[in-house]
């Protein structure tokens, strides 16, 4: 009996034995004297069971049929082992199995011993603030991960978030590099617009070195005046980060059931399956602001020359530049116009797609200056080194340690020592020696 029922059979006892009347026991049981008149016929009927409810014990009127449970089970195990009761619930209402909650999808795993609780326990941190507009601030992180299970390699996955609207963008590469980190802003640049500020971490490729000197990232935030700003944890940029885990969990089993194992079919998934569109309707948010910051691209404006390698090169005396192996000859036309003369800075760019171009930066224009690729460099002239010849034959002198040593050796093989040997400076265990005019003879 729960703790109510047993209240009330308490208090019905001293009704009973005349101790209270029926409408201050209603009063007492919190009940209408109409129902205390029904709680009493039931206790005078049945005793102290009639207190209890009657379908306790017995299988509820709206439980599900279990058909549709042991269906349900057998979908599950077959197809979408591992997958949380919401995601799962998501994909086998697809395939078209009765509609349940998630609730009690989860109850169901349990009984059946094919999902446990994972309790996730850290520090207490007060959330931000989300920003109020699209484009306002933009957060972007690589997720590396096992995305192909064992299916195919490591990978990373690039993701982009906004911060006010939650909506993502992402992109798989081998690794989170610095052309992977260029590539994916392109991308979202021209699907988008730039946004106005980018949160990353502080990654290698992100923050100035010591001296303050910005990092190639760096520079071409400064070229698109985009505000970069560096996390100092990972909880600081926590949307992008969740995010990851969300993608590591969806997207991955997403990628499962449709067979895919490398980062060019993944690409291709991304593009075109509306698994991000349903991503974005089910986790986007509606910002506090309508307006949309992004700034748009131009047809006009050379994105792909900002978002690459640019390093400054000192032209040599015979007007070639030096870049990563390759000698780059500037062409004679440069020469009349005195743009650029041996000496004279030159900044060379590499686009991604391995493009190359030098460029001659003015007070108020930058020349992109003509140039050809030269095979090789002429080999330097080499001194020939004189053979030495020494054919005079080198002869000991006879106060040389090795002759004394050797003329020892002779003399005590002869039992014929030397005054001067190592062998006379000390006496042997077990050896008697006879003193002559000539040394010393050792005797065994």
């Amino acid at each position: 009996m729960t703790r109510r029922e047993r209240s009330r059979l308490e208090v019905l006892s001293r009704v009973r034995d005349g101790q209270l009347k029926l409408v201050e026991a209603a009063e007492l049981m919190g009940v209408s004297y109409r129902q205390a008149k029904r709680i009493k016929a039931d206790y005078v009927r049945e005793g102290d069971a009639g207190l209890v409810h009657g379908l306790r014990g017995r299988a509820s009127n709206r439980k599900t049929d279990e058909t549709v449970r042991t269906a349900v089970l057998k979908s599950y195990r077959s197809k979408y082992a591992g997958f949380g009761p919401t995601l799962a619930c998501e994909y086998l209402a697809k395939d078209g199995h009765a509609t349940v909650s998630h609730d009690t999808l989860w109850r169901w795993l349990r009984s059946a011993g094919l999902f446990e609780r994972r309790r996730r326990r850290g520090k207490h941190r007060t959330r931000r603030t989300r920003r109020s507009c699209r484009g306002e601030l933009v957060q972007m992180d690589g997720s590396w991960h096992d995305w192909f299970d064992v299916r195919g390699p490591w990978c990373c996955l690039m993701v982009m978030i906004d911060d006010a609207s939650g909506e993502v963008f992402c992109r798989f590469y081998e690794k989170e590099t610095l052309a992977a980190a260029f590539d994916v802003l392109g991308r979202y640049a021209t699907a988008y617009g730039l946004p106005r500020s980018l949160y990353v971490d502080r990654a290698a490729m992100y923050p100035p070195d010591e001296e303050g000197n910005p990092t190639q990232f760096g520079r071409a935030m400064n070229d698109l005046d985009v505000e970069l700003i560096l996390a100092n944890s990972p909880q600081a940029k926590g949307r992008v980060e969740r995010m990851n885990g969300t993608l590591q969990d969806r997207l991955a089993k997403a990628m499962r059931l449709h067979g895919i194992s490398d980062i060019a079919a993944a690409n291709r998934f991304l593009d075109t399956s509306p698994f991000m569109a349903e991503l974005n309707d089910r986790f986007g948010v509606a910002p506090a602001n309508d307006a949309d910051l992004h700034r748009r691209i131009d047809a006009s404006s050379k994105l792909a020359e900002v978002l690459c390698v640019h390093e400054a090169r000192a032209v040599g005396r015979d007007w070639c530049v030096q870049w990563r192996g390759r000698v780059l000859q500037i062409d004679a036309s440069h020469a009349m116009p005195d743009l650029c003369k041996p000496g004279r800075r030159v900044t060379v760019i590499e686009q991604l797609d391995g493009t190359l171009h030098v460029r001659h930066t003015e007070i108020d224009k930058e020349i992109d200056l003509t140039w050809r690729e030269v095979n090789h460099r002429p080999p330097k002239p080499r001194r020939a080194k004189q053979a030495v010849t020494n054919n005079k034959r080198y002869v000991p002198p006879p106060q040389h340690p090795w002759k004394a040593e050797r003329s020892c050796e002779s003399r005590r093989k002869g039992l014929v020592g030397c005054a001067s040997s190592p062998l006379a400076a000390g006496r042997l265990e077990g050896d008697s020696s006879i003193a002559t005019n000539r040394g010393t003879v050792l005797l065994r």
